[in-house]
């Protein structure tokens, strides 16, 4: 392992599993949609700090991470997480994923999205600097060899609407990341959900452990976006 990736994991680790009050603000958060015995999906695990508060929910918990590194904590980290060493997408096969070695948080199989946000504010320091080939599966697969999940949590920096359009089952609540530098992303990834049902639509702002509001049609809901946050879907 090079420095910048020791580095980039640090960090990771630092921010994702070094505040336990965070963490338990969280896990009380994510207890409204998780209990004792669920099935649930962590697309983009990274490090596992999801992974780790759904386990500890009592969730049987899929872990997806396609960062060899970032797998390796997981894996050392929380035995009892199942986890799936590929990235997600429309189709099984292999795609290229962009690493950033110093914010691996940021690594992402979509050069579209990269090339959206590589000149932002958030985004002029980052550099992709390495790629490598991962294997790809999809939410149908993984719904047919573990079951459909209570609860998916998909955080891929822009590969969410690939994703959904590999799954074809409905699934009762579902959280996915949201970019104010990108939101016709969202507006797809929000339209792609509902092909397979009709949900309703919440936001999470940054890293905040509550719901911002009432429940909400996906319009209503886009048109109120300002901050970087996450988006919660319910079937209806």
């Amino acid at each position: 392992m090079g420095i910048a990736t020791g580095l980039g994991l640090l960090r990771s680790l630092a921010i994702y599993h070094g505040n336990p009050f965070r963490a338990a603000a969280q896990r009380r958060f994510l207890s409204q949609f998780v209990r004792p015995g669920d099935l649930a999906f962590d697309i983009g695990a990274h490090v596992g700090s999801r992974s780790r508060l759904l386990s500890r929910l009592g969730a049987r918990v899929v872990a997806l991470e396609p960062q060899p590194h970032c797998a390796a904590v997981i894996a050392r980290l929380l035995p009892q997480v199942a986890l799936v060493e590929k990235a997600a997408g429309r189709a099984e096969g292999r795609t290229t994923l962009h690493i950033s070695r110093r914010h691996p948080t940021v690594s992402s199989v979509s050069a579209g999205w990269i090339d959206d946000v590589a000149q932002t504010d958030g985004f002029r320091h980052v550099r992709w600097d390495q790629r490598i080939e991962v294997d790809v599966t999809t939410l149908d697969r993984l719904i047919a060899e573990h079951g459909i999940p209570a609860f998916c949590k998909i955080d891929v920096e822009g590969a969410e609407v690939d994703i959904l359009a590999g799954l074809s089952h409905p699934i009762p609540t579902l959280s996915l990341e949201y970019l104010p530098e990108t939101p016709d992303r969202a507006r797809a990834a929000l339209a792609e959900l509902m092909r397979n049902g009709d949900y309703c639509f919440n936001f999470v702002q940054g890293e905040g452990h509550g719901l911002a509001g009432p429940w909400m049609d996906a319009p209503s809901l886009l048109s109120g976006l300002r901050r970087q946050g996450d988006i919660y879907a319910r079937l209806v």
